[in-house]
C-alpha cells in the first residue's frame, strides 16, 4: 500500500514511521519535515498526507505532531477522512475496525518505538467492521460532511 507520512519535526518516532513501513512492504509518501522542500507545520503537513488519501493518491496515511492532536484535528478537516489518535495498539485496531479510519496520528513525545511496532501491526492487522450498526456510523460521518 501506498502510505502517505507527515511530521512536523525529525524528533520521535518520525524516521521510524517510514523505516516500519517499508519493513511492512508499504510504499512511503514522505511529507512536512520528512521531505525536502515543503512546509514542515503540524497543519500543512498534516494536510498534505490526508488530501494524499482523500484524492486516491495514497491509500492511508500516518500524521505526526508533538501530541498527535493537532496532526489527527488537520487530517479531519479534508473531506472524506477519518483520522484517529491513537497511543496504544487497542485503540488503532478499534480506529480500523468501529470508525473504519483512514489515517492514524500518533504522537511523536508519547509514542515509542516498541509502541509505534504494536500499533502498526494492529492497524494493518485490522479492517473495517460490517456490522450494521458500525456501517451506519460510518456513514452517519459522511453525511456530516455534507451538510458542510
Amino acid at each position: 500500500m501506498r502510505i502517505a507520512v507527515a511530521a512536523d519535526e525529525r524528533t520521535g518516532v518520525a524516521e521510524a514511521v517510514l523505516e516500519a513501513l517499508r519493513a511492512r512492504g508499504h510504499e512511503p509518501v514522505a511529507h512536512g519535515a520528512l521531505a525536502a522542500g515543503e512546509r514542515a507545520d503540524w497543519a500543512w503537513a498534516s494536510e498534505r498526507a490526508a488530501r494524499d488519501v482523500a484524492d486516491g493518491r495514497a491509500d492511508q496515511a500516518v500524521v505526526c505532531c508533538w501530541t498527535g492532536t493537532g496532526a489527527s484535528i488537520a487530517a479531519n478537516k479534508v473531506r472524506g477522512i477519518r483520522a484517529a489518535l491513537c497511543g496504544d495498539a487497542a485503540t488503532a485496531a478499534g480506529a480500523r475496525r468501529w470508525n473504519d479510519a483512514n489515517v492514524l496520528a500518533l504522537s511523536l513525545r508519547a509514542t515509542s518505538h516498541a509502541e509505534l511496532e504494536e500499533i502498526l501491526d494492529a492497524w494493518f492487522a485490522a479492517g473495517p467492521s460490517d456490522a450494521d450498526d458500525d456501517t451506519a456510523n460510518v456513514a452517519h460521518l459522511a453525511a456530516i460532511e455534507d451538510e458542510r
